[in-house]
């Protein structure tokens, strides 16, 4: 019998610029709480609020998880097929939220989805795996953290695989 909670459920709803603060917080401790699955961010934790104000929330579509009245998930989509992000705190994985999560982007972009994930985030890759996407590209580090990553993609069955040439962060 597994010693772990369940947490509550947690509410879905879109980010707004309020959520700034504790965005930048959740996407700070989410990359921390993951090394060395994957790597930490190359950038001073000071310059994660600006980037989540200034490029997250101005051009991604922002999707937060909150639970018990703080943020523990969250998504960046973008135009035309991108899914930039997909963060959740470790006390919240294992249990669906990722998977609702997934869910909305799939929701968004019904012709399908790309994205980068590192080569280290195994985990990462079997989820994503187990919700249809397929790898289609590896590099040998060709991002700001140098690490080996690969390209995925999702189209609804019945939808071809086409390669895009739109890029992604992690």
């Amino acid at each position: 019998m597994s010693t772990r909670t369940q947490p509550a459920r947690a509410s879905l709803r879109r980010g707004t610029p309020a959520d700034a603060k504790d965005l930048a917080e959740l996407f700070w401790e989410a990359r921390r709480e993951s090394v060395p699955h994957i790597p930490m961010i190359v950038h001073p934790r000071e310059s994660v609020l600006p980037f989540v104000e200034h490029v997250l929330l101005a051009e991604f579509e922002v999707w937060v998880a909150e639970s018990g009245g703080r943020l523990v998930g969250f998504l960046a989509v973008v135009a035309p097929d991108v899914l930039g992000h997909l963060y959740l705190r470790a006390d919240h994985t294992g249990h669906g939220l990722g998977t609702r999560l997934l869910d909305v982007a799939k929701q968004r972009f019904p012709e399908g989805l790309q994205l980068w994930a590192f080569e280290s985030n195994t985990d990462a890759l079997r989820f994503y795996e187990r919700h249809g996407f397929v790898p289609v590209e590896h590099t040998d580090g060709d991002n700001e953290e140098g690490a080996p990553d690969v390209r995925m993609v999702w189209r609804p069955r019945g939808r071809s695989s086409r390669r895009s040439t739109a890029a992604s962060t992690h």
